[in-house]
């Protein structure tokens, strides 16, 4: 959230002198999000750097610099349910597992996983998630669906899609008077939220957050510790693990429903 470095997707260049340090054929390659990681060296803002435990192996913690953090972080940080409640998980894909795993080291009694693709689920109750609902297997919207499940809605849910559909399903379906829920996704920048105005005004809250309130150059080293000392758990994440040259064969595997936690191998 820093008014320096927060996510501009649009520029591309060095904020010292709006220039890039890439190049090919003459030609300037631009930099993203301030990192520009898919490379084998890169220049970053002194900013977007955050040291970590030498010892860590990069091969695996490196899907915590987005993915995990920002899921499991929307789940202890912010939705923070409490042990024996329920919480609903939009979108079972990276950021979503991380939500629920989120949920399930918290002490969840149900997690409940929403997803189109039921293909997700078996791969889901590694991570926790003991109750699935594909909404096209109903003809009501799924937040009724989730309401009759748990007795009036569930206690938290985290949204990890970017549909603006999902998250008014995740605010719909948590409980009058405590229910939280809480958008993760990023959605279209011309879609809109529209909900009744009596869920708020029966005492449901609605919250939002950007990498799971973690800050990056504080927070993650410690998160790195946490995996370092088996409190959390990076391994199962990593589905397939293919070498720099065929970057693009991991975006086809991401396409295709293949893999949705995938490392970039660099290679010499």
């Amino acid at each position: 959230m820093c008014d320096l470095l927060r996510i501009n997707t649009d520029r591309g260049t060095m904020l010292s002198d709006g220039k890039s340090r890439f190049s090919k054929d003459g030609k300037p390659i631009y930099h993203f999000l301030g990192t520009s990681t898919f490379s084998e060296y890169t220049v970053c803002h002194v900013g977007s750097v955050a040291k970590i435990n030498p010892a860590a192996p990069l091969e695996k913690v490196c899907v915590l610099s987005c993915g995990i953090c920002t899921g499991f972080g929307a789940t202890v940080n912010v939705a923070k349910p409490k042990k024996g409640s329920s919480v609903a998980i939009f979108g079972l894909g990276a950021v979503g597992l991380a939500a629920a795993e989120g949920a399930r080291v918290s002490g969840a009694a149900r997690i409940i996983g929403v997803d189109l693709n039921s293909n997700r689920f078996e791969e889901a109750k590694k991570f926790g998630v003991n109750e699935f609902v594909n909404p096209k297997d109903h003809n009501k919207p799924v937040q009724e669906v989730i309401a009759e499940m748990t007795d009036g809605g569930v206690d938290r849910s985290v949204e990890c899609t970017g549909s603006v559909q999902a998250m008014i399903s995740a605010f719909e379906c948590v409980h009058d008077g405590w229910g939280v829920a809480v958008l993760v996704g990023v959605p279209n920048k011309d879609d809109a939220f529209k909900t009744h105005p009596v869920n708020f005004l029966n005492e449901r809250t609605l919250k939002g957050t950007f990498y799971g309130n973690y800050k990056p150059r504080s927070d993650l080293p410690g998160v790195v510790e946490m995996y370092m000392n088996k409190e959390l758990e990076v391994d199962k994440f990593i589905t397939h693990s293919v070498p720099f040259a065929e970057i693009n064969k991991a975006f086809d595997l991401m396409l295709s429903g293949q893999s949705i936690r995938c490392i970039i191998r660099m290679e010499d």
